[in-house]
């Protein structure tokens, strides 16, 4: 797939699944539901530089192979598309540790409706790629984790009340914000 795609004529779309739901960044022209498939949202990525450090590793989403993954997605103005794009390269590309991909995301306002999404997808062969831990290992990374964006236990209060903005309940992530903040709202039991 040929992702030289700065100079298109057509307005961009952009998946998000962590920090970009509540801190795009990026001007856009619409903010929608949608959701992809083949990809879910994990707590997979060590985080060097944004919510840690390599000394201190924090721990961030990616998309990981396997289910489906509900989130937004942002249509971005054809001549703010290479702009948006070079500033997320600058974002998610710090280290690598993500490809780049574009990917069939299908929005919530019209489930027929299906559009090519830029996303960012864990590379399972990077360094940083954490793979599966138990949720106390995640604990123990997410509370000591800080870096340039700040505390990585913010990170996960943040991208979890944007996922209950969305009606969304993803059952581990519940749980460890639940932890973090002492909150026994957050550990319930997901429901769906």
């Amino acid at each position: 797939m040929d992702l030289n795609f700065e100079n298109a004529d057509e307005d961009l779309w952009v998946f998000a699944y962590g920090s970009l739901m509540w801190r795009p960044g990026f001007d856009f022209l619409e903010r929608l539901p949608a959701r992809m498939v083949g990809v879910h949202r994990a707590l997979c990525v060590y985080s060097f530089v944004h919510r840690g450090t390599p000394e201190r590793p924090g721990l961030v989403l990616g998309l990981d192979r396997g289910g489906k993954c509900r989130g937004i997605a942002y249509r971005v103005a054809a001549k703010k598309r290479a702009a948006t794009i070079a500033y997320l390269r600058a974002r998610e590309q710090v280290t690598m540790a993500y490809r780049e991909s574009r990917r069939s995301v299908w929005l919530k306002d019209s489930p027929q409706r299906r559009v090519q999404a830029l996303c960012y997808v864990i590379d399972r062969g990077h360094p940083q790629y954490a793979g599966w831990l138990s949720l106390e290992q995640q604990l123990h990374h997410l509370r000591q984790g800080h870096g340039k964006s700040g505390a990585n236990r913010d990170y996960v209060i943040e991208t979890v009340k944007s996922l209950e903005a969305l009606g969304i309940i993803e059952g581990d992530l519940h749980i460890l914000a639940g932890r973090l903040t002492g909150s026994h709202e957050s550990q319930r039991t997901p429901s769906a």
